[in-house]
């Protein structure tokens, strides 16, 4: 279980390098600008979503025969491949270059798609044991976190010291080296992967009954709605960081450390949440991190922090507790697919997890447009002064939009049929045995 959840450290060097250096990558190094490349991420965006969404229904329909570790063994190095090509300057210039930059854009996500999908699916199958698979989730997070410590500390000087520049040549030579690593780690994970949970039950005929599957079950159902919530408030907190320190505060140095500690401060929370989450159950751990969130939020809206230290330990805070959020939805997802089965008599697999992920990249969306509507309506203009009704404006989003999710999404976890226990209840009356 541990060497499976290895594989989350590899699909993080891509996916974090993605998410903290491409768009950078994209103004600073290639000179595009900034319109086309947001526009060229968000597109690919989108892209990934649907992508992830149709890896999930083919992975469904040959979830009879597929073998999932030969799979993840045969896609690791067009994977690293794709993502190395992400990096790679310009074919050309103005239009067919752009056009190049947008490809290999929405190649990588195919790849990563096709790869990551089916990596999500065997999580269900490394165990039929809802605390397993809790392992598996936090030590999925764990190797996840450390991956992005990697990329947020090593690419620029990896890159500087493989080329001797910190231009576009230094992020194509980290991209590399990341790549190499990450397919070497999935080759050994695929090729040592063996399923402890045998699926010869009831599958899906179609894609209709597969979505009508997942509609009829309620727990997969709750548990999205309330993700969806979630996910919408942390990203707001998220993206808001750079913002509250540069025109706040007047210290965006110390927004930059704030991200840092919050990266750290995920590693050390995590085998805390999972200890918890074995005590008292997920779903209440969830309903637990929720209300010490939006106390949080509460306390930052009432109190006007004005120091950098005060905002840097508010986030820290923030993060102890969103990082729990994070780990019990994706060690619950899993235990939704026999809940369904229960009560639909299909096993979803696939479907399960391409579904959630593109309901996250959904939310990721329309938590930013929030952000970026509110900020706009509140007169915020890029690189000047703001005034004191904007800068009060962009504080209140800061505070009550996460405030408000974080409640929708608590009161969407409570309607969760599985609460603690259940899970080895249903396991046992699919088996046709008792649970101890």
């Amino acid at each position: 279980m541990l060497l499976f959840a290895f594989g989350d450290f590899a699909f993080n060097l891509y996916w974090q390098s993605i998410m903290l250096f491409l768009l950078f990558y994209y103004t600073d190094a290639l000179n595009l600008p900034i319109g086309l490349a947001a526009t060229i991420y968000m597109v690919a965006s989108v892209w990934d979503g649907i992508a992830n969404f149709t890896a999930g229904v083919l992975v469904d329909r040959r979830q009879a025969s597929f073998r999932y570790g030969a799979f993840i063994v045969a896609g690791a190095v067009p994977l690293g491949l794709s993502f190395a090509l992400v990096y790679l300057p310009p074919v050309g210039a103005s239009f067919i270059g752009v056009a190049s930059v947008l490809v290999a854009h929405l190649l990588f996500r195919t790849a990563y798609a096709a790869i990551n999908v089916p990596y999500l699916a065997m999580s269900a199958r490394i165990s039929p044991d809802s605390n397993d698979r809790a392992f598996v989730a936090g030590m999925r997070m764990l190797f996840g976190t450390a991956a992005s410590v990697v990329v947020a500390l090593g690419t620029i000087p990896l890159g500087r010291w493989l080329t001797g520049s910190g231009a576009a040549q230094a992020y194509l030579a980290a991209a590399v080296i990341f790549a190499l690593v990450g397919a070497s780690i999935l080759v050994w994970v695929g090729a040592t992967y063996r399923e402890a949970a045998k699926i010869e039950r009831p599958l899906p005929s179609s894609l209709k009954a597969a979505l009508l599957s997942l509609a009829g079950n309620r727990a997969f159902v709750a548990l999205n709605a309330a993700m969806m919530a979630m996910i919408v408030a942390v990203t707001v907190l998220g993206k808001s960081v750079l913002y509250y320190f540069k025109y706040l505060l007047n210290d965006p140095e110390a927004g930059q450390l704030a991200l840092a500690s919050m990266g750290v401060v995920s590693a050390i929370a995590i085998p805390l949440w999972m200890l918890a989450g074995r005590f008292v159950g997920l779903r209440t751990l969830w309903l637990i991190a929720t209300a010490l969130a939006m106390f949080g939020l509460s306390a930052f809206a009432m109190i006007d922090v004005r120091t950098p230290f005060g905002m840097q330990l508010f986030l820290v805070i923030m993060q102890t507790i969103i990082v729990g959020l994070h780990f019990t939805f994706w060690a619950m997802l899993p235990n939704t697919i026999e809940f369904g089965e229960l009560k639909t008599g299909l096993h979803v697999e696939g479907t399960v997890f391409g579904v959630a992920a593109l309901l996250q990249r959904i939310a990721i969306g329309i938590a930013t447009a929030i952000l970026g509507w509110s900020f706009a309506s509140a007169g915020y203009v890029a690189n000047v002064r703001q005034s004191a009704e904007t800068l009060g404006a962009m504080r209140e989003t800061v505070a009550l939009v996460p405030l408000f999710f974080l409640a929708l999404s608590s009161i969407a976890m409570v309607f969760n049929p599985l609460g603690r226990g259940t899970h080895r209840r249903i396991v046992g009356e699919l088996s046709g045995e008792t649970p101890a």
